[in-house]
């Protein structure tokens, strides 16, 4: 059904979407909807090499793993090299249980 639009179609489309939001407000709405693709495509990056690295070490058991990640505190970055927003991920730690 997209694919059928007319350039006049178009238009009509653009010209109501400038109407909406208005001419100062659409570079910032672009800006962050780039910026939220960087961050998805970002993330699912993160998320394939860390899915292959579990598989990789499916030999090691979870003794072997937490000295591993107690070694390095994970973070969360706001967007990818940005590390002015980034925080430390709050875990609980299963081992002072005991």
């Amino acid at each position: 059904m997209i694919g059928n639009l007319k350039p006049l179609e178009i238009l009509l489309i653009i010209a109501v979407i400038f109407l909406l939001f208005g001419a100062k407000k659409l570079p910032d709405m672009a800006r962050s909807l780039g910026k939220s693709a960087r961050i998805l495509k970002s993330e699912a990056k993160a998320m394939k090499a860390e899915s292959a690295a579990e598989d990789n070490a499916g030999a090691a058991t979870v003794a072997d793993q937490a000295p591993q990640q107690a070694a390095a505190p994970r973070t969360i970055k706001a967007a990818p090299g940005d590390v002015t927003g980034s925080r430390p991920v709050n875990e609980p730690n299963h081992s002072a249980q005991g």
